[in-house]
């Protein structure tokens, strides 16, 4: 038997449930100062079998306790969960950390003690880089953050980091006023437009005159596992594709506006790169695609489709200039089959219904801003009928559970919150929210593994991701804030496919290994959607209701 909980904790408002898997009985028990009180009992409700964990499971709710402390429950059998708090700050030091693991991932300079504690280390990567196709031309292109748990550096999932991080500051400012102790802190800029500052000024070198952005910033094959001062192998510019480049321009249009109040001329800079990489789309109307070219092994990220990407760069661009030039591109794209609902590195499409349904300023046409609109929550029902046929309350299918799951996971819950702040009913919206904090529980511990796929956030958060330097530095404990890529159905690495059996279900496909890299690496793109999911419940926690009070000068439409 098992009682999965978040681990992390609850919010004293909120609806508060954990899983069962055998027995129905339980207790809440509160402990404070070494003493134990039961102060809530009952029965779970049935769920029955949950498809993609093969689990006969019942719902134990609680909601009804809403004082802080910290609590634990326990089954008629003696089994009992993992310790949790309820408190108005629970997920506060959650998001410091998630967005202060991005520090953790500078790359051409040394981590500071004093900043970085046990896990400093010395400069890295400062060499300059040859162009792919033409190796007599050399630039310098050091900076930005590594990737994932290798030491390249791309562009489109930079682009998509990013924007979850600006998009969640710009809709969600107060959960963002606490100090990261970066080496910009106490500049006068909030430490989340600090650490993101890093990764564009990276970026803004990695545009081609005319106006394109290479695909990728990258050695020819991944490294061993060693520290990243020890990665002496060259370099490479990779050649542009548009994909690449329209995720530029979306997202320098998007900082452009987010950094206008801070400093001109970075927005100025950040405005102009927008405007080339948009030229350079204008010229090359076709899909200029990206394969890895032989012998290479690093990240491909490729696509075969740009057409989100560039719905996503009108988007961005029309609400950055309004210019009714980018209406009639927005409005041409817009009748492409695109989803309009996506939120990751291969379909950023969810972007451009981010963008233009948060404009104050409702430049998009109203029909455009009405099937963007429609999309979302259309989206958003689906999901929700989804998590509440699971008995975990997550909303993903067997099959959705791929490589890289809790991404999909945490962009769910990002449209979810997306739709909750398009709805005016009280009780729709508090359906959407009950739904996206659910997948919050799903990522802290509430799912058939019993693990937190946070590092350092839970008594049971995976220790071992599949990242070079929390490997090779010797300390025992990852970096905290780490998010896990997660349960892969059908796993892509040798120690995956020889430790997890045929027919275990997609759920439960998971290993705290760092060998493997199909199941427990991190990236910075799923960092960045929980960064955005939990601001959203700290904005309310802060605040309370109505959540409209906290997206400071942007409106909903």
């Amino acid at each position: 038997m098992a009682i999965f909980c978040d681990q992390t904790g609850y919010l004293p408002q909120s609806v508060k449930t954990a899983v069962m898997t055998e027995g129905r009985f339980f207790e809440v028990v509160r402990v404070e100062d070494d003493l134990e009180q039961t102060v809530l009992s009952g029965t779970a409700r049935d769920a029955g079998t949950d498809r993609a964990s093969g689990d006969r499971v019942s719902v134990a709710d609680f909601s009804d306790i809403r004082r802080d402390g910290v609590y634990y429950i326990r089954s008629d059998s003696g089994e009992r969960s993992h310790s949790f708090r309820i408190g108005k700050d629970v997920y506060r030091s959650l998001q410091a950390d998630m967005i202060k693991a991005l520090y953790y991932q500078r790359c051409g300079c040394g981590l500071e003690e004093k900043y970085a504690g046990v896990y400093a280390h010395p400069c890295c990567h400062t060499g300059d880089a040859v162009l792919w196709d033409d190796r007599g031309v050399a630039k310098e292109v050091k900076g930005g953050w590594h990737d994932a748990g290798d030491y390249g550096r791309y562009i489109s999932p930079a682009a998509v980091a990013v924007a979850h991080l600006l998009y969640a500051f710009l809709l969600f400012p107060d959960s963002f006023k606490d100090s990261l102790n970066i080496p910009e802190s106490g500049n006068g800029v909030p430490d989340v437009l600090n650490e993101c500052r890093y990764e564009l000024e990276w970026m803004l070198k990695m545009q081609e005159e005319d106006g394109g952005a290479y695909h990728k910033l990258t050695s020819v094959m991944h490294v061993d596992f060693i520290m990243p001062q020890e990665d002496k192998e060259q370099f490479y510019l990779f050649p542009v594709s548009s994909m690449a480049t329209a995720d530029y321009a979306a997202s320098m249009a998007l900082a452009s506006r987010v950094y206008r109040a801070y400093d001109e001329d970075f927005a100025d800079r950040l405005y102009d790169a927008a405007v080339r990489a948009w030229g350079w789309l204008e010229k090359h109307p076709g899909y200029v695609g990206f394969k890895n070219p032989e012998g290479c092994n690093t990240g491909e990220y490729g696509d075969d489709c740009d057409l989100d990407e560039r719905l996503w760069a009108a988007a961005e661009m029309l609400i950055t200039t309004g210019d009714a030039k980018y209406q009639d591109a927005l409005s041409r794209l817009m009748r492409e089959d695109l989803t309009k609902t996506d939120f990751g590195w291969t379909d950023v499409s969810g972007f451009a219904a981010l963008a233009v349904l948060t404009d104050p300023a409702h430049r998009a046409v109203a029909d455009i801003a009405d099937g963007l609109r429609a999309a979302v929550l259309a989206e958003a029902d689906r999901l929700a009928a989804v998590a509440e046929h699971s008995g975990y309350g997550v909303a993903m299918e067997p099959e959705d559970y791929v490589w890289g799951s809790n991404m999909v996971v945490l962009n769910r819950g990002m449209l979810l919150v997306l739709a909750a702040l398009l709805t005016e009913d009280g009780e729709t919206k508090a359906a959407y929210e009950e739904t996206a904090l659910a997948q919050l529980h799903y990522l802290l511990g509430m799912n058939a593994t019993d693990y937190s796929y946070v590092t350092g956030h839970g008594e049971h958060a995976f220790r071992h991701p599949h990242n070079r330097p929390t490997e090779c530095d010797g300390i025992e404990l990852p970096m905290p804030g780490w998010v896990s890529g997660g349960p892969f159905k059908t796993p892509a690495d040798d120690v995956g496919r020889r430790s997890i059996p045929a027919g275990t279900p997609p759920m439960k496909c998971y290993l705290d290994d760092a060998a493997c890299y199909s199941l427990n690496e991190i990236t910075i793109y799923w960092n960045s959607p929980a960064v955005f999911v939990t601001a959203y419940f700290n904005a309310k926690s802060l605040s309370g209701e109505p959540y409209e009070e906290n997206i400071g000068a942007v409106r909903v439409r």
